[in-house]
C-alpha cells in the first residue's frame, strides 16, 4: 500500500511542469527558515521593548506596505513574467532577516517587518502565479498541498527543533538567544535566491501588449459585475485575520499567559508541521475529488478548536495539542488558494492575485493593530475569541454563497 502511494506521488511529481517543481523547492527552503524564527519572532520584538499594541503596529505597517504594492507587482508579473519579481522578493527577504539580526530596538523591527512583508508578498505573488498556471485544474489542490506538505511539514518539523537547540545554546528565550536565528534564515534565503536565478525559466503567460498598465483601474475592471469575485475579495480579507490578529500573538500568549518554555514553543510549531505531513496530501486529494468548499467546511472548525484550546489550556500538553490543530490553518490555505486561482484565466492571474493581496494585506494590517489593542485593552483571550466569532458569523455564510470552482 505504501509502495503504491509513493509510486503515485512520484508519478504526480514527474508529470508536473519544471517551473512548479523549482518553486516547490524554493518555498520549502523559505518555510524552513521562517519556521525557525516564527516561534520566537514576536517574543524577540517584545524583548526589544515593544508593547502588545506596538507589536500589532509592527505587523500592521509591514502588511499594509506589502498590500499597497500588490496590484503593482501583479501587473509587472503579467507584463514580464514572474522570475524577476521572484528574485526581487527573495532579495528583500535576505535584507529583512539581516535587519532583524542587527536591530538594537523594536522600532528597527518596523523596518525589518516592512521589508519582510514586501519581499514575502512579491515572492509569494510570483510563486502563486507559477502554481496557478503550471498546475492543471484536476491536479491543483493536490499539487499545492504537496508543496505545503514538503514546506510546512517535513522541513517545518526540522526548523523549530533546530531553532530550539540554537536558542538554548545561545542563552535562552531572550534577545541574545534568538538573534542568531536571523543570520541562519538570511543564509537559507540567499541559497533560495541562487536556486531561482539558475533553475527557473523566464517565461510569461501573457504579452506586454495584452497586459494592462493602470494599477487599480485594471484590477477594478476584472471584478466589475462579477459578484463571485467581489464576494471572494471579502472572504480573502477574512482569511487574512489569522495572519494579522492570531499568529503574531499565539506564541506570546503561550509564553506569557501559559508559561510555555522555549521547547514547548518549538513543539507547538512542530505539531503544526506534523499536521501538514499527516493530512496534507490526503486533504489535497479530497479537495480535488469532493470539491474545495466541502473540504474547507471540515478544516475551518478545526482551527477554531485550536484557538479555544489555546485559551483554555491547563497544561503544556494542551498547548502542543493547540499547535497541532493550528496546522489545519496551513492546510486550508492551499484549498482557498486553489479556489482563488480558478476564478480567472491565466493571462489575468497576476492582476487578480494582486487585487486579492491588496485587500488581504490592508485588512490584515488593520487586524494586526486591532489584535494588539484588544490584548492591552480587553485582555489576551479576547483576541482569539473575537476571531472565532467573526469567522463563524461572517465568513462561513459568505463561503456558502460562493459556487464550487472545481471543474474536472
Amino acid at each position: 500500500m505504501t509502495t503504491n502511494a509513493l509510486r503515485t506521488l512520484f508519478q504526480f511529481w514527474n508529470r508536473q511542469d519544471r517551473d512548479w517543481r523549482v518553486t516547490v523547492a524554493r518555498s520549502s527552503m523559505e518555510r524552513f527558515s521562517y519556521q525557525m524564527i516564527f516561534p520566537y519572532l514576536s517574543i524577540y520584538i517584545i524583548a526589544l521593548g515593544a508593547t502588545k499594541t506596538q507589536l500589532g503596529l509592527v505587523n500592521s505597517i509591514g502588511m499594509m506596505l506589502a498590500g499597497l504594492l500588490g496590484p503593482f507587482t501583479g501587473i509587472l508579473i503579467d507584463q514580464n513574467g514572474p522570475k524577476k519579481i521572484y528574485l526581487f522578493g527573495i532579495g528583500l527577504l535576505v535584507s529583512a532577516y539581516l535587519t532583524y539580526a542587527l536591530a538594537p530596538n523594536w522600532i528597527i523591527c518596523i523596518i525589518a517587518m516592512g521589508i519582510y512583508w514586501i519581499g514575502n508578498g512579491s515572492a509569494g505573488h510570483s510563486c502563486a502565479t507559477i502554481c496557478g498556471n503550471c498546475l492543471h485544474n484536476e491536479d491543483r489542490a493536490r499539487g499545492m498541498m504537496l508543496c505545503e506538505t514538503a514546506a510546512a511539514g517535513l522541513l517545518g518539523i526540522a526548523g523549530p527543533m533546530i531553532a530550539a537547540v540554537l536558542v538554548a545554546q545561545f542563552g535562552g528565550v531572550n534577545v541574545a538567544g534568538i538573534r542568531p536565528l536571523f543570520y541562519v534564515a538570511a543564509t537559507i534565503a540567499a541559497f533560495s535566491f541562487l536556486l531561482v536565478l539558475t533553475e527557473l525559466s523566464g517565461r510569461q503567460w501573457t504579452s506586454r501588449r495584452m497586459a494592462g498598465k493602470h494599477l487599480f483601474h485594471d484590477g477594478i475592471q476584472l471584478i466589475r459585475g462579477n459578484r463571485t469575485a467581489q464576494k471572494w475579495l471579502l472572504i480573502g480579507a477574512l482569511n487574512q485575520i489569522p495572519f494579522g490578529m492570531i499568529l503574531p500573538f499565539t506564541q506570546v500568549f503561550a509564553k506569557e499567559i501559559k508559561g510555555a518554555s522555549g521547547y514547548i514553543l518549538g513543539a507547538m510549531v512542530t505539531g503544526a508541521a506534523l499536521t501538514s505531513i499527516a493530512f496534507g496530501i490526503p486533504t489535497g486529494a479530497l479537495a480535488d475529488k469532493i470539491g474545495r468548499k466541502k473540504t474547507l467546511y471540515i478544516l475551518i472548525p478545526l482551527f477554531w478548536a485550536a484557538n479555544l484550546i489555546l485559551v483554555w489550556a491547563p497544561s503544556p500538553a494542551f498547548l502542543v495539542i493547540a499547535g497541532i490543530l493550528l496546522g489545519f490553518l496551513h492546510l486550508s490555505g492551499p484549498i482557498t488558494g486553489a479556489m482563488e486561482m480558478e476564478l480567472f484565466p491565466a493571462e489575468q492571474m497576476g492582476r487578480w492575485l494582486g487585487m486579492n493581496r491588496l485587500i488581504k494585506a490592508l485588512f490584515g494590517a488593520a487586524m494586526a493593530l486591532l489584535g494588539g489593542i484588544i490584548w492591552d485593552g480587553l485582555g489576551p483571550q479576547y483576541v482569539f475569541w473575537i476571531y472565532v466569532g467573526i469567522d463563524l458569523m461572517i465568513k462561513m455564510p459568505l463561503l456558502a454563497s460562493i459556487p464550487e470552482t472545481l471543474r474536472p
